[in-house]
């Protein structure tokens, strides 16, 4: 059989099979190597057709086996000049296609800025002295041609190597010489990096030459393969608010693609979309009609990766009114989006994911559903992004179905087997976003999850339970405590596991803190493993046979201190009402914790940790509290000695502080006079109480 290639190039008529002609199969002769000529090195071009794009040719010949009738016919189908060969004529070909190129402009400058090209892009092997040379040569041929070189498909790449190496003048020298052009550079498969790299690369001012050219075109761009993607990484990261704002503004309709930037006396274009029909009520159908079809033909064309699509979809649902046909028919288009790109693509922006929530808000019981059911498999990648975890936040509070919750969200985070929830909720807690997806349901809007930062989370949660007070029917409580419920087996069995893995982080042990004062179930197996992690000698420091480092004892970290004081208190501090709220049943978890460090007690009273000890005796569920005070009393010298002298954390404390002070007396203005310095506590605090604890 002939290969491929051939039998696409010669056709051949079909062989009449009539019973006049034999059905035996021809013999095969078997073909003789052709001997290989040296090429003429002379005859061939200094260009590789790689260098266009082009596929390398094949000038070996094959040896593979033929019929003697298809190798008649092949030779025939080939046309060559007298006398030469395939080989020849491939040569030949290669002459006439380089004289072709070299009558094209800028032929010569585009040959030798390819070749300084292949030498520049390897950064590694080229010494400076030579890399700035060649740079300045490039510059010399390129500047003042930028254009020429931009818009062509394989001469693009050295103006990228030129924005790579140029100095900042000259890279805005380049950005003004391709003024005009972005749009069109846009469009290009290749180009349209430059303007990234020019961007990433440039200052303000370049960013204010770039960006304004593509003001008046977004209709048309958004809906290009290749320059939407360059038009949404403007919009995304390098506009300017009032330059964001402008190019959202042109999803509103035609008359807003005529833009003008505010004057220095003038307030700044707004994109906000109920602002706009507050001023012009009467445009209130063309604007919604434009902003939804423009939304539907990307929908539509599977193009919903984009944050500026996102941004204008939240300000059209935003400015719909809820429970009408409008918001019902966005709903659906939404929703039938097949492969629930669009859904899964809205919860990694923030508009994007706080439509999601508007949505769940709002929705009906099956409308919640089929939005979970899209973002199978995709919970654990949303609970660790700063917008993602927002919507399984709102999940939380806003659907009654809890058992559908547990198995859609809270399964997919822990995972399904015993070592996927250790290494799952070990890495869930250290994430500063995913942690929120864990601790929620137990601690709420607490200030230990919710900081300052999150101000705008706290906002959005606020919003969503006014609008469930119409769309949901169970009480909020009852819901908490349906999820507690769900994630408790989850977490209680992560801590009896591995509970050095979670305690050694801060976040890991407030985590295992709220777990054991508000999960439900049986905590005995928790308390215990919490427990056994404070044995040994506190002043011994552990190796790792696993990891082969040292890990110091839990009672050295102030975590670790804050976790078994809470845990022997058994409830949470009230600061209305100042005093414990023990949890019920109560934790009795000071019983558990004493007979583990019974034989280094003193050196738990004596250490970092000495308020555990204050704790046992203040609780009132302990029972070997005249056990313990014997056995302090023995040691009262040992601890007088430890409420004088200053601690390890105290000297290293002063010492900081002297250094410090040493760096700013140079600096202090002459004349003024200080204040008086507070002299900082010397001695351990949690020994000092314990030696009145013992008085009495």
């Amino acid at each position: 059989m002939a290969p491929k290639s051939e039998a696409y190039g010669n056709k051949r008529k079909l062989v009449d099979r009539s019973k006049d002609h034999s059905s035996k199969k021809p013999k095969f002769d078997k073909r003789q190597p052709q001997r290989e000529e040296p090429e003429d090195e002379s005859d061939s071009s200094d260009f590789s057709d790689l260098d266009d794009g082009g596929a390398p040719l094949d000038e070996k010949p094959q040896n593979n086996e033929s019929k003697n009738g298809d190798n008649q016919a092949g030779q025939a189908g080939k046309v060559f000049e007298k006398g030469q060969n395939s080989r020849e004529s491939h040569i030949k070909q290669r002459q006439l296609a380089q004289e072709r190129k070299s009558q094209k402009p800028l032929a010569d400058e585009l040959h030798r800025t390819k070749k300084l090209w292949e030498r520049l892009r390897l950064k590694s092997k080229v010494p400076k002295d030579e890399r700035q040379k060649l740079v300045e040569e490039l510059f010399s041929i390129t500047t003042g041609r930028m254009k020429d070189f931009a818009l062509k498909h394989d001469a693009v790449r050295v103006v990228q190597t030129a924005i790579k190496y140029a100095t900042p003048e000259r890279r805005k020298m380049i950005a003004k010489e391709l003024r005009g052009t972005y749009p069109t550079l846009a469009e290009s498969k290749y180009a349209k990096f430059l303007i990234g790299k020019l961007l990433v690369k440039g200052d303000e001012e370049v960013r204010d030459i770039i960006v304004p050219e593509f003001f008046g075109r977004v209709r048309k761009l958004i809906n290009h393969p290749e320059a939407s993607w360059i038009l949404d990484d403007i919009y995304r990261g390098i506009a300017t608010k009032e330059q964001k704002a402008i190019l959202l503004r042109e999803w509103y309709g035609p008359e807003f693609h005529i833009f003008r930037q505010a004057g220095e006396n003038e307030a700044a274009p707004t994109a906000d979309l109920s602002q706009i029909l507050a001023e012009q009520p009467s445009k209130r159908g063309p604007i919604m009609k434009y902003l939804l079809d423009l939304t539907n033909q990307l929908i539509q064309k599977k193009m919903t990766g984009f944050t500026m699509l996102h941004d204008a979809m939240y300000q059209y649902y935003t400015n719909v009114k809820q429970g009408g046909e409008e918001a019902k028919e966005y709903m659906e288009m939404i929703k039938e989006d097949e492969n629930g790109d669009l859904l899964k693509n809205m919860a990694f922006t923030k508009s994007g994911a706080r439509l999601v929530c508007l949505l769940l808000a709002h929705g009906s019981a099956k409308d919640r559903k089929q939005i979970l059911k899209t973002y199978k498999d995709t919970f654990q990648l949303m609970s660790s992004d700063p917008n993602g975890h927002l919507v399984i936040l709102a999940a939380y509070d806003l659907i009654d179905d809890t058992v559908l919750t547990s198995k859609s969200i809270i399964s997919e985070l822990v995972g399904k087997t015993e070592q996927d929830e250790v290494t799952n909720i070990v890495v869930s807690i250290n994430d500063p976003n995913a942690r929120l997806t864990i601790r929620y349901p137990l601690e709420g809007t607490s200030k230990a999850l919710f900081d300052a930062g999150r101000a705008d989370d706290l906002k959005l949660l606020g919003g969503l339970w006014e609008i469930r007070k119409t769309t949901s029917k169970k009480d909020p409580e009852i819901r908490r405590k349906e999820l507690v419920a769900a994630l408790s087996p989850h977490l209680l069995t992560a801590i009896a596991s591995s509970p050095l893995d979670l305690i050694s982080t801060s976040h890991g042990s407030q985590m295992v803190i709220e777990a054991l004062l508000s999960c439900v179930g049986d905590k005995s197996k928790a308390l215990q493993a919490v427990a056994e992690t404070a044995k040994g000698d506190p002043n011994v420091v552990e190796e790792s046979e696993e990891t082969l480092t040292t890990r110091e004892h839990i009672s050295k970290a102030p975590h670790g201190g804050r976790m078994f004081k809470t845990l022997i208190a058994g409830g949470h501090f009230d600061k209305a009402t100042r005093r414990i709220i023990p949890v019920d049943p109560p934790l009795h978890f000071a019983d558990i914790l004493y007979p583990i460090i019974k034989d280094h007690i003193i050196t738990w009273a004596t250490g970092p940790s000495s308020f555990v000890v204050l704790s046992l005796l203040e609780v009132e569920d302990f029972s070997h509290k005249d056990e313990l005070k014997g056995i302090l009393k023995k040691n009262k010298k040992t601890l007088e000695k430890a409420a004088t002298q200053e601690t390890p954390e105290q000297k290293a404390a002063k010492e900081a502080a002297e250094a410090d002070g040493e760096d700013k007396k140079a600096s202090k203005k002459k004349g003024k006079k200080a204040g008086a310095k507070k002299e900082a506590p010397v001695g351990n605090m949690g020994s000092k109480l314990l030696l009145e604890q013992i008085k009495g």
